[in-house]
């Protein structure tokens, strides 16, 4: 359900600022699945330090702002994404400085696997697509009470496919074992952040809304 009230002047809002920083948060996400993690016995990426955030701010965004807007932050985020990996993968083909001797270590942080970047884009297209469709249809369905209900139920299903569709398409070929551990992990330490970032996702949206609203009524 999208909120027509915000249609005509959106960008005067706080709509660019939760977008800017839903678009940041994804980049550095980006960058730190490059590195697995293992503590004891979970295996992790980096990006799952940061990540999680990316679909407080989707929640914000597709309930305050309606689904319209959020696909639109949606796609900005994939294509910053995208011209971040091309601009990388340029930059490692390029031919270091004679004096410059950190091309090794470059290659190996930065350097584009495509593979890894075709997992982040459709992992990130179907999970935050999902997520937004569902807390939007949730919302036509039971009205504007039991936001928790939206929340966490669009979080079970986007971080399903997001974190499925990564794992699977990025790290192929580790033992079954590792992969399950590495799907496991990520999801529920994806939505248990959600959840526990629960009563900040209220206040963030309740913020954002009364100013949006108390902006559109004195346009």
């Amino acid at each position: 359900m999208d909120n027509p009230g915000f249609d005509s002047d959106v960008r005067h809002g706080y709509f660019d600022v939760v977008t800017t920083l839903f678009c940041a948060f994804l980049l550095i996400s980006n960058i730190g699945a490059t590195k697995l993690i293992g503590m004891g016995p979970l295996v992790f990426d980096g990006g799952a330090m940061l990540f999680p955030l990316t679909y407080v701010l989707g929640d914000v965004l597709a309930e305050v702002y309606g689904l319209s807007h959020a696909k639109r932050a949606i796609w900005l985020g994939f294509v910053v994404s995208l011209t971040a990996s091309i601009v990388f993968a340029l930059t490692d083909a390029a031919p270091a400085a004679s004096d410059f001797e950190n091309d090794s270590a470059w290659h190996a942080v930065l350097g584009v696997v495509w593979r890894m970047v075709a997992a982040s884009l459709l992992g990130y297209l179907a999970g935050q697509f999902l997520n937004a469709y569902v807390l939007v249809r949730i919302k036509q369905r039971f009205g504007e009470a039991r936001l928790w209900v939206r929340l966490v139920g669009s979080t079970l299903v986007g971080e399903a496919a997001d974190t499925t569709l990564f794992c699977l398409i990025a790290w192929w070929g580790i033992t079954a074992d590792t992969m399950a551990n590495y799907i496991i992990t990520g999801y529920v330490w994806k939505v248990l952040v959600e959840v526990a970032l629960l009563p900040v996702t209220y206040r963030v949206v309740a913020f954002v809304r009364r100013r949006e609203e108390l902006r559109t009524a004195t346009c």
